[in-house]
């Protein structure tokens, strides 16, 4: 009796000591059970009180009459599966008829308290059906990606989601982002991880880093072309321009249309081109875009407003050449000049991390989501990285990309630096960089010893 005592004890301290500094490995062990069987007993009256059934149907009440018997109870949604996940667990229910799926989002908050759970969010897949998402545990206070995602071409995991999901940069999806943060606010820290994922891509990375390059040269060796001032991110910019004008020619001389030539085979953009002749796309991630709008002479002036225009051009026209904007900075707001605010409308994936104040929160997400300007300006400053991340459907989350030092971002593209594509029309921006040391170099200066 003892022993068996002794036993429940060290299992109770364990579960505890875990769930206070490992609650990843907490869920994973006991978290995932009982969570599992709190779910399962309160279920019925938990949708019960939070008014989330229906009543019985009318000849369920007519038959319980003429034989006497009980009233049938209200009827919850019915459980189509539940499924653990390293973080929580997914619920998929089928609606009752007269339900609503936005009765079922409202209810969000109080399913969480009810069922003990950290978080609960819920999406329609398709009619009736509803699947709530349930996180054991605060996933984003310490970011752990999964082993295996599922990346595709120009399909990113650059961060994790506040429903222990996996969030994707999808390019082809949303060509165009927009990504607004205070200083430390995690937004450097976000940019390098996203180009530490595209670095193993057949992608072309085009840089303008126009604080003297501090942020985006360290990582030169995947680049092909880099700007660290206005007056090279004209050229760049422009060059960019003409190359776009040139992939289109290439698409509109290989569309092949004919009348022996189905329509899912004729070319309108570069995906529909065969594979040996298709343009490598190119990202062009620009760091602070307000040093690009921002001008004292009227010399500056006429810079910025060529600069304005080729970055409009590039927004409006260059998805179909496989061409992507990336653009970073603290406020992004009609205050930089005229141009700004329509450049930003074909902006379609918006991420802000902490900001300043709520107009840089409505600046990224006041005309696609309002719902997340409110969510944006509450992101506490002691845990930076945080950020909310929305698209032009209206529909928004908290995200946290994991810590990846610039170390560890110059390791990976210099991995890489053999996939870096030669663009012609870019080839006199190539960033100038000494060759790799050898393998059996020292990596560190030794000290002479002294006595």
């Amino acid at each position: 009796m003892t022993g068996s005592l002794v036993t429940l004890l060290l299992v109770v301290v364990t579960a505890v000591i875990l769930r206070w500094r490992r609650p990843a490995w907490y869920w994973m062990t006991f978290g995932v059970t009982l969570a599992a069987l709190r779910l399962a007993v309160r279920y019925a009256s938990v949708m019960d009180a939070c008014g989330l059934t229906v009543p019985p149907a009318r000849w369920r009440l007519s038959l319980a009459r003429m034989t006497n018997r009980p009233v049938p109870e209200s009827r919850a949604p019915r459980i189509l599966r539940l499924r653990p996940t390293r973080t929580g667990l997914v619920l998929r229910i089928k609606l009752r008829p007269g339900q609503d799926a936005f009765d079922v989002a409202s209810a969000t908050d109080r399913l969480r308290h009810s069922f003990g759970m950290y978080g609960v969010t819920s999406r329609e897949l398709r009619s009736g059906i509803v699947e709530l998402r349930m996180t054991g545990y605060d996933v984003l206070r310490r970011v752990q990606m999964p082993a295996e995602t599922d990346p595709a071409p120009m399909r990113i995991p650059v961060a994790l989601r506040e429903d222990g999901s996996v969030h994707y940069r999808d390019y082809r999806a949303v060509p165009h982002g927009l990504t607004l943060g205070a200083t430390e606010s995690g937004k450097s820290v976000y940019q390098r991880n996203l180009v530490a994922g595209l670095a193993a891509h057949d992608v072309a990375l085009v840089g303008i880093d126009c604080k003297q390059g501090v942020e985006l040269f360290p990582l030169a060796r995947r680049f092909s072309a880099l700007a660290d001032n206005p007056d090279t991110a004209l050229e760049l910019l422009e060059a960019l321009v003409q190359h776009m004008e040139d992939v289109y020619q290439l698409i509109r001389s290989a569309q092949r249309i004919t009348v022996d030539v189905p329509d899912a085979d004729i070319a309108a953009d570069i995906w529909d081109l065969p594979a040996d002749i298709r343009p490598t796309p190119v990202v062009v991630l620009v760091d602070e875009v307000a040093e690009l709008a921002l001008f004292a002479t009227k010399d500056e002036e006429k810079r910025r407003d060529r600069i304005v225009t080729a970055l409009v051009r590039l927004a409006q026209l260059g998805r179909a050449a496989g061409m992507y904007l990336e653009i970073c900075g603290q406020r992004f707001g009609s205050e930089l000049g005229k141009g700004i605010t329509m450049l930003r409308a074909q902006l379609t994936g918006r991420t802000a991390h902490r900001v300043n104040d709520e107009s840089s929160a409505t600046m990224a997400f006041g005309d696609i989501a309002p719902d997340a300007v409110l969510a944006a300006i509450q992101i506490p400053t002691d845990v930076p990285g945080i950020a909310v991340s929305g698209d032009s459907t209206g529909g928004w989350t908290r995200i946290r990309a994991p810590h990846t030092s610039l170390r560890q971002a110059v390791n990976i593209c210099n991995r890489y630096a053999d996939r870096t594509p030669d663009v012609p029309a870019l080839a006199a921006f190539r960033p100038a960089v000494a060759p790799l040391a050898s393998a059996t170099a020292p990596l560190t200066k030794t000290s002479p010893t002294t006595a």
